[in-house]
């Protein structure tokens, strides 16, 4: 009885180990905390740092926070040169925080004014240069425009001067350094398809390439799976990041956002064995998990079937992802698709599974559960049958008598038919009937 009883006991801590009760009491579950956006911002700089307070702005519903956002943008606009921006973030606010934030015509005109006089210089030494046809010269002619252009938010002209330069590079730096340039103003701009195509051409140089630079072009290449929903290929290019990328990249992305991305993307692409070697035991991603325990915890937890605190994870870090500027559009699908792995991943070591006790452990009702399970049913990715009177989900094994049958069947078939070859061949030679003997006749 004894005995028995130890047994029962392992199974039930087996079961509660897939996301019952018991877990939640053990595993400590992070609470909800409100966006910290000073420590956010601080994160990052230049025009990355303003377009996503930005974002902050428009998507919270939190007003406190919008105008802590818009504040925080007001301020970091008046250290650049982008008088354009600055009209955009005062319009917004419109007056709310007082009038050391309201517009700054004596600012805007004297930036402007300096912007004049600094392109007109910029074309006189281009034109300069493209008299004395000094291809150096000529190529940091463009690539200071491309900088100009880009301080004052005119992105698509900032873009085609640094793509000029491309004539003029000399050196596989240079190429890479117009690579580089023009991937930045293509994130900026969301044209994610160039990212793409300059990525790969700063790769054709591998040996101009030092090792940040190489995770920066991992970053960039994550960036573009990722808005083109490829997750899985999103995933390897973040799991790839280097340690050389520490906040050398800070004008595109921070490194716990490499953390965040290449987590998630794994957790909703990769298989079980993939997680563990790609993600888990990863030593030089696991750099970076560090920097967002949560993001962390959640992976483990996973991996170790303990759904309902991962579950609890995702929906604590949800509200702050939603206003992540690069993964918004993508927190629904990427969590729709870690939740189908987890409920596939909790039905398969079983022959059959209590509709009560998943339903508790992935946090819905009875009806929410059966409705997800049909789903992932119709789409073959659930072998199972559902028992609605008894709310008890059975596996649908294979019918192994059938199917050694068919084998026995095709094996038959194809010892007929070798016996068939081999008697053909053998009369074909008792007549001496082969290809030698015609080419003679």
């Amino acid at each position: 009885m004894e005995a028995e009883d130890e047994q029962s006991n392992a199974m039930m801590d087996e079961i509660y180990s897939n996301g019952g009760e018991e877990s939640e009491r053990s595993r400590p579950i992070i609470s909800g905390e409100q966006l910290d956006i000073e420590a956010y911002a601080s994160l990052y700089q230049g025009r990355t740092k303003i377009t996503r307070l930005l974002f902050i702005a428009d998507h919270c519903d939190n007003v406190s926070m919008r105008l802590e956002a818009l504040r925080m943008a007001y301020d970091e606009i008046k250290k650049g040169e982008n008088t354009q921006l600055l009209r955009e973030v005062v319009q917004k606010i419109d007056g709310r925080l007082g009038p050391n934030y309201a517009m700054d015509a004596a600012w805007c005109e004297s930036v402007d004014r300096r912007a004049e006089q600094r392109k007109e210089k910029l074309e006189n030494e281009l034109n300069a240069y493209r008299t004395n046809l000094i291809k150096e010269s000529i190529r940091m002619g463009y690539n200071d425009f491309g900088d100009f252009y880009y301080a004052h938010g005119a992105l698509g002209d900032a873009f085609k001067s640094y793509v000029r330069t491309r004539d003029y590079c000399t050196t596989s730096k240079h190429i890479i350094h117009m690579c580089m340039s023009a991937i930045l103003v293509s994130i900026e701009m969301g044209q994610f398809t160039h990212v793409t195509s300059y990525v790969s051409k700063a790769e054709q140089t591998p040996e101009a390439l030092e090792p940040a630079t190489v995770a920066k072009l991992r970053c960039a290449a994550g960036l573009a799976h990722l808005e083109a929903k490829k997750y899985k290929l999103a995933a390897r290019k973040f799991l790839e990041v280097g340690p050389d990328l520490v906040n050398s990249y800070n004008e595109v992305i921070a490194p716990q956002d490499v953390a965040t991305y290449g987590g998630l993307c794994a957790l909703a692409s990769f298989d079980r064995a993939e997680l563990k070697s790609k993600v888990i035991d990863n030593v030089s991603f696991r750099n970076f998990l560090e920097l967002v325990p949560e993001v962390r915890e959640l992976i483990n937890d996973f991996y170790s079937s303990h759904y309902a605190s991962c579950l609890d994870y995702l929906g604590n870090l949800k509200a702050n992802l939603l206003l992540d500027i690069h993964l918004h559009d993508h927190v629904e699908t990427l969590y729709d698709q870690i939740r189908n792995k987890a409920l596939i991943q909790y039905t398969h070591p079983f022959v059959s599974v209590d509709l009560n006790m998943m339903a508790n452990a992935f946090k819905t009702t009875v009806a929410g559960i059966q409705k997800e399970l049909e789903a992932l049913i119709t789409d073959n990715q659930i072998q199972a049958r559902i028992d609605s009177h008894n709310k008890i989900l059975y596996a649908r094994h294979a019918d192994q008598r059938n199917a050694t049958f068919q084998r026995v069947l095709q094996t038959g078939n194809e010892f007929d038919r070798d016996v068939r070859a081999m008697l053909l061949r053998t009369n074909l030679l008792k007549h001496d009937y082969n290809q030698r003997n015609c080419r003679k006749l």
